[in-house]
């Protein structure tokens, strides 16, 4: 079924077919509501959307290829499957810039951001649907950011224009139902209905059913060195539409602008991009089937992959296995960081497992996660922000919500309490730091409520913030302070 203006895949619709009215927010920074008009072959229509925002500048026009379209351009378009008819599509379009508002992010290379491309669009959709349908449609150079990895070292991100997030997004709801039910079920990496939660239960099950080692993989530089015609390869078995692959190939091939110069990519796929997990889906989906067909306990999450065997022997082997199983998609096994080693000892998605009394496999934080979770707070809570308590309490709270959320699953309370009480120490010395003076330390201690003696106390000792919050502050400052502050608590 399709809606009224919009062609069926395999027939074309008009090139005059644009969006002319975008999403825009409303008071209060709520998104407001927006006509749609369709103006195409069909009768001219307005519909209900909602549709992205993102920043400044106008997106620049993109250039009509020279080149006439590949044979196997011509051939996608007459075939069967139409798949670019149905990324084009209105529908599909609207659920695209949805998401692409939603997911929100930074500007590429060109600096548009989300709030810019309605506008872009409006004008220009007709070139840009004529390009896309006619395997004409080149991508932009992707920017180059690179962010501090916790254990050292950086990891690269390739940052597409927004224009080409929206198309990419738009490509990924037609590809996603198409390849992703021939994935494995061992797959919990970007997959409806999968999570990385998942794939720490699953992990779980296998270690208490006796399988105590497990054969923990990383891939080295997994997304900046897939082999691109390995990858395009694996999709042209799945896809038949010639203009969806030539597209998916421009997309790895883009340009990257690094110092100052646009640099050509011969391997890697841009982890910045809405078509990058599905990608690294499709090429690892090989190494799933064959572990599958050898009957092995794994999950695997992205280029993370955990085998789970009875031996460090049994251990050994399937390390080798993987070995020669990634270095026929000509990707190498990071040996650094991949270990047979006792399950208990490993972590997973950032949760390790531990033994309960009675021999029940429970979930905590791995020892790294918490590592990590301290370092963002003690950057939250530095004493040279220069901000006050309410606006570092907001900050916090926007961490501490998601961290709670996604580490809930742990069954180690005690260490959440733990985290909670040294949270509110570091904001107490925070408070003490802002008081600076001891006579201001004495007038705020007695304004609530604390005694003679053991303000003169704290005051007699201002520059020991870290040594004074864990004494007397605590009266000054009680829990139930931080609370009423906003402050969220991470046990429950």
């Amino acid at each position: 079924m399709f809606l009224p203006g919009e062609s069926s895949p395999g027939s074309e619709q008009s090139a005059e077919a644009i969006v002319a009215a975008w999403g825009s927010e409303g008071p209060n920074g709520e998104e407001g509501e927006t006509d749609v008009s369709l103006e195409g072959e069909g009768p001219q229509m307005s519909r209900q959307l909602e549709l992205p925002l993102w920043s400044r500048g106008e997106a620049p026009r993109a250039e009509r290829s020279e080149e006439e379209p590949t044979a196997a351009s011509e051939t996608g378009r007459s075939g069967a499957s139409g798949l670019m008819e149905r990324a084009v599509g209105t529908a599909n379009l609207r659920a695209a810039l949805k998401r692409v508002r939603k997911n929100k992010g930074s500007p590429g290379l060109d600096g548009v951001t989300v709030e810019e491309l309605p506008g872009y669009l409006r004008e220009h959709w007709p070139q840009l649907r004529e390009q896309l349908l006619s395997g004409t449609y080149r991508p932009h150079p992707v920017k180059r950011v690179q962010i501090p990895k916790p254990g050292g070292g950086v990891r690269q991100l390739l940052i597409p224009t927004v224009l080409d997030r929206f198309i990419q997004q738009a490509l990924l709801q037609v590809l996603q139902p198409r390849l992703d039910p021939d994935f494995s079920e061992h797959s919990y990496g970007f997959r409806p209905g999968k999570s990385a939660h998942g794939a720490v239960h699953q992990a779980q099950r296998y270690v208490q059913a006796g399988r105590r080692w497990v054969v923990d993989v990383d891939l080295e530089k997994f997304f900046d060195r897939v082999n691109h015609d390995v990858l395009m390869g694996r999709l042209a078995k799945r896809i038949e539409d010639g203009r969806v692959l030539g597209l998916i190939r421009r997309y790895l091939e883009a340009g990257m602008f690094a110092s100052g110069v646009v640099v050509e990519r011969h391997e890697g796929t841009p982890q910045g991009g809405p078509l990058s997990p599905l990608l690294a889906n499709v090429l690892l989906d090989e190494v799933d089937k064959e572990l599958e067909r050898r009957h092995h306990a794994f999950v695997r999450y992205a280029d993370d992959c955990n085998v789970y065997v009875r031996s460090r022997r049994a251990g050994e082997r399937v390390m080798e296995l993987l070995r020669e199983l990634f270095s026929r998609l000509r990707l190498r096994v990071n040996e650094g960081k991949s270990r047979v080693a006792p399950a208990m000892g490993r972590k997973l998605l950032g949760y390790s497992l531990w033994v309960a009394p009675g021999g029940e496999i429970k979930r905590r934080v791995a020892k790294e996660a918490i590592r990590i979770f301290k370092g963002q707070v003690r950057q939250i809570t530095k004493r040279t922000g220069g901000r006050s308590i309410r606006q570092v309490v907001e900050e916090l709270r926007g961490y501490l919500v998601g961290w709670r959320e996604y580490f809930q699953w742990a069954d180690t309370p005690g260490v959440f309490a733990d985290l909670d009480q040294w949270i509110r120490h570091r904001l107490r010395a925070l408070h003490l730091q802002q008081w600076k003076r001891g006579r201001t330390v004495y007038r705020e201690l007695r304004a609530r409520g604390v005694s003679q003696g053991v303000a003169g106390i704290v005051a007699a000792h201002t520059r020991r913030w870290w040594k004074n919050a864990a004494m007397y502050l605590h009266l000054a400052l009680p829990n139930r302070y931080f609370d009423e502050l906003g402050l969220p608590r991470l046990a429950a």
